[in-house]
């Protein structure tokens, strides 16, 4: 730690030393980031500028943590490494500023916690797209910026969509507001989606022919035209044969039911 020749003077001054000692150690498991860093190597006291620098250094199985600040997106994240966790901490804001989808997870295991994205002017994309099975999402605030109403004329943005037949996904904790749909359900997909805060939305989950369950979502103001839809084509079986069940499970959902 680079003891002082007269050492210590207080016991705060050697926990102040041993923080800065831990903090410049560079963990393959624990991998920081911070918008605007140059030259890092990782470590919480010298981080990586970009998130996709976190990934490329981050071991299987680690995390990456997101620091404060905001991170403008140009270029795809591709989140290609399986059980890692992309963890905001300090608020950290994710800027889309380019017509892509910002985020692409193509590996399995991997959780996104706790981020906050948006774009700077509508995109017709989805801030995250999942293409891997056991994905979570889990504490997210996923929100457009203002379109004119009606709803109708809106461009289609979404928070999240899933590939077809994506097996074992988890949406819990989020919020997703002032989108188009906050969330697009491809076919054949499985999962749980609880506990979510959705508003201001054309629909609020579109059910295609998957097979997700839903509890504990709510609906706040603006609300959505229908927070749940059951597009056509989708079974009329488990887990979408008791619609007033659906409701009750989740705050009096409004549901269009197109089957």
């Amino acid at each position: 730690m680079n003891r002082p020749p007269s050492g210590y003077p207080t016991v705060a001054s050697v926990q102040i030393a041993l923080n800065n000692a831990i903090d410049s150690i560079v963990d393959p498991n624990n991998v920081f980031v911070r918008a605007g860093s140059v030259g890092g190597n990782g470590s919480r006291a010298n981080p990586f500028g970009t998130i996709q620098e976190g990934i490329t250094a981050v071991n299987i199985g680690g995390t990456v943590h997101i620091l404060e600040g905001t991170y403008p997106i140009t270029t795809q994240i591709n989140v290609n490494k399986s059980d890692i966790t992309l963890l905001g901490e300090n608020d950290p804001l994710l800027l889309l500023e380019a017509d892509l989808i910002p985020i692409l997870i193509t590996a399995s295991g991997v959780t996104i916690d706790d981020l906050t994205i948006t774009s700077d002017i509508p995109y017709a994309k989805e801030f995250i797209q999942v293409g891997a099975n056991n994905v979570s999402l889990l504490n997210n605030t996923i929100y457009g910026p203002s379109q004119v109403l009606p709803m109708s004329n809106w461009v289609v943005n979404r928070a999240v969509v899933s590939q077809v037949g994506i097996s074992n996904i988890l949406l819990e904790g989020n919020t997703f507001y002032s989108l188009r749909t906050g969330m697009y359900i491809n076919p054949n997909t499985t999962g749980a989606i609880n506990n979510n805060v959705v508003y201001n939305t054309k629909g609020g989950f579109l059910v295609d022919r998957a097979f997700t369950t839903f509890l504990g979502n709510s609906w706040g103001i603006p609300p959505n035209e229908f927070d749940i839809v059951l597009l056509a084509g989708t079974t009329m079986g488990p887990p979408y044969n008791n619609i007033p069940a659906l409701k009750a499970a989740n705050n009096n959902a409004t549901i269009s039911d197109q089957r």
